[in-house]
């Protein structure tokens, strides 16, 4: 019930760690499977937290490429990933920390990269709510009723 109750609060008043789901951990295997050896920060498993990166991490990541792959096939499994609802939840926080490679915290994540994270997360919300069909129009009525309201009429305006 707690947990319900959670979600439906904003996520900058929430707080602890946002916890990966099987989308995240999807996105962190592909990642893994472009590199020599798999990276700590990332979630490996379902309920695993999901850490903002340190800034520069990328400099730690690109020497673990292996050599078959090409660098822009790993910055765009990075993007998918840093771009994605949770990790963006993960920066937007209060208190939030920035994790080097190892998923050792190093930093605390600046208000202005918090609340761009937060205005990114709001965008993913309103995109969410106008995508979400609306009944606006009334039902269309079925043959039957149109025909009752039709006789109903002629009933109250006789002719």
């Amino acid at each position: 019930m707690g947990q319900k109750a959670d979600a439906t609060k904003p996520a900058r008043t929430r707080s602890g760690p946002v916890l990966a789901r099987e989308r995240e951990v999807a996105k962190t295997e592909a990642i893994n499977a472009l590199l020599t050896r798999p990276i700590a920060v990332l979630p490996a498993n379902i309920g695993d937290p999901v850490r903002p990166f340190a800034l520069g991490l990328w400099n730690d990541i690109r020497p673990l490429l292996k050599p078959d792959i090409s660098v822009s096939a790993l910055r765009r499994a990075m993007a998918t990933y840093v771009h994605s609802r949770s990790y963006q939840i993960a920066v937007a926080r209060a208190g939030s920390v920035r994790h080097n490679i190892n998923g050792e915290p190093v930093e605390r994540v600046s208000e202005a990269d918090r609340l761009n994270a937060l205005r990114k997360y709001e965008g993913f919300q309103a995109r969410y709510r106008s995508s979400k069909p609306t009944s606006t129009s009334p039902a269309q009525p079925t043959k039957t009723e149109a025909i009752q309201t039709a006789l109903l009429r002629r009933k109250e305006n006789p002719r």
